[in-house]
């Protein structure tokens, strides 16, 4: 058990699972046969894993460490946590326990957790609590932060003049074209070092092929990539905190800045979108007492997972610290006071009016931003009035939020019919102008929340 004595759900444990297959591997192994001399005592589980060599592995894992979980095993994989460790925890979650409370740790494993302890410790007395970073110099950082801003500027300029060259032939042109004209382009914003405008450029090339109504798509897509061009060409004419929402969607690096804020954040979502270069792990979080909602961004290079992992439900007393832009919800995550652990804490809800005006307000302060985060209070998914599309009804007024389209293609709807049964529930997810995004839902009456993605 945690030092809370709560033990973790089997999907809280699954899901800091690097990839699929160790997914799979470890449900495998969280069963008795294959343990013996397994015990669990101080936030720390352990046990022996018979395998293929004629040693058992020795598998412990440390759940009280304020950075989150860690794990040794004496198997050969590179993967953190390994098959071994999941299917440990898998067998600690199970209610009824086939981990029992033990005293003391075995000596192998006692070994390993009072190393990492006393290195944890050492650091913690080295850095004094401070968390301060600079530029060794910051003359050089300005003189690069200028060069770059003239590579920008220069792509900005030069994509505006391929905008125009676009609505003078005509959007039909565009399908003519076909990706080729956008990779093209978008490899120039590469150069211009605005990864920001080469991912929406990239973006234009699907739109032609995406059935009726694309031209009206098209249209409207260039023209916030022309209103973010403009707004990059004239940023010393806009307020400071528009400015920063700027070159956050240019995709301009700047630091968090600003006080942190404690508080015991909920884990309400945990996702990864994965493209070919990198793996992107977006992780949604809502504060106990500030009830600000933030989201954590953290990445994996190609085939790796990335390196934080919150599972849903779990709880962290932390400090994070926001990054600046208007509306920005990202944050950065600063010291943590206590290890995560389960917590019956749910997020206060909205109806889909208010969720509906809510991402109006937000982008009146960021044209670009695709969605907001909302929890949805007391709804009832539905089929919607187009043949195979679905919404959120709300149980209480005459209103709905459409799903977005890919939903119906997805397991997740589907776990939250069934959770629904047709009575109200509360959902939390990403609403913008493609639709609700449903990520987690929480049954009317007492029970876990349930990861819709």
């Amino acid at each position: 058990m945690t030092e809370q004595g709560v033990r973790w759900t089997a999907e809280q444990v699954l899901a800091l699972a690097p990839d699929a297959a160790s997914r799979k591997a470890g449900s495998k192994l969280g069963t008795a046969g294959p343990w013996s001399g397994a015990g669990s005592g101080e936030g720390t589980v352990w046990g022996l894993c018979k395998g293929s060599g004629s040693k058992p592995y020795q598998t412990v894992v440390d759940l009280a460490g304020t950075a989150g979980p860690a794990y040794k095993c004496s198997c050969p994989s590179r993967k953190f946590p390994c098959k071994h460790a999941l299917g440990l925890l898998l067998l600690w979650a199970e209610p009824g326990g086939e981990v029992a409370p033990v005293a003391e740790p075995p000596e192998w494993a006692e070994q390993w957790l009072s190393g990492r302890r006393g290195r944890a410790e050492g650091e913690r007395a080295e850095s004094g609590g401070s968390s301060a970073t600079g530029s060794a110099d910051p003359e050089a950082a300005r003189r690069r932060a200028e060069r770059r801003a003239e590579r920008v500027t220069a792509g900005a300029t030069e994509l505006e003049q391929r905008l125009s060259d676009l609505l003078r032939a005509g959007l039909a042109s565009a399908e003519q074209a076909g990706y080729g004209l956008w990779d093209e382009t978008a490899a120039r914003m590469v150069d211009a070092q605005a990864p920001g405008l080469a991912a929406r450029v990239r973006e234009l090339g699907a739109i032609p092929g995406s059935g009726p109504g694309w031209p009206a798509r098209l249209l409207e897509e260039c023209a916030l990539l022309h209103l973010l061009d403009r707004g990059w060409l004239r940023r010393d004419r806009l307020p400071d905190e528009l400015a920063a929402t700027v070159r956050s969607r240019l995709g301009l690096p700047a630091p968090a800045d600003g006080p942190p804020v404690r508080d015991r954040w909920l884990v309400l979502a945990q996702y990864d979108t994965v493209d070919p270069k990198l793996t992107t792990r977006r992780i949604w979080l809502h504060g106990a007492e500030s009830g600000h909602t933030r989201l954590l961004l953290s990445y994996g290079a190609a085939g790796r997972a990335p390196e934080l992992s919150l599972p849903v439900g779990l709880a962290v007393e932390a400090d994070l610290t926001g990054f600046p832009g208007a509306g920005q919800a990202r944050a950065a995550l600063g010291e943590r006071y206590a290890p995560p652990a389960p917590t019956g804490l749910r997020p206060p809800g909205v109806t889909t009016a208010e969720a509906a005006a809510r991402y109006g307000e937000a982008l009146c302060a960021d044209p670009w931003l695709d969605s907001v985060p909302v929890t949805l209070d007391r709804v009832v998914p539905a089929p919607g009035p187009e043949p195979g599309s679905w919404q959120l009804a709300d149980a209480e007024e005459d209103s709905a939020l459409p799903v977005v389209a890919a939903a119906p293609s997805r397991a997740g709807l589907w776990r939250l019919v069934a959770l629904s049964g047709g009575a109200p529930v509360k959902v939390f997810g990403e609403c913008g102008h493609r639709g609700f995004t449903p990520l987690t839902a929480w049954p009317q009456g007492p029970g876990e929340p349930v990861t819709l993605c």
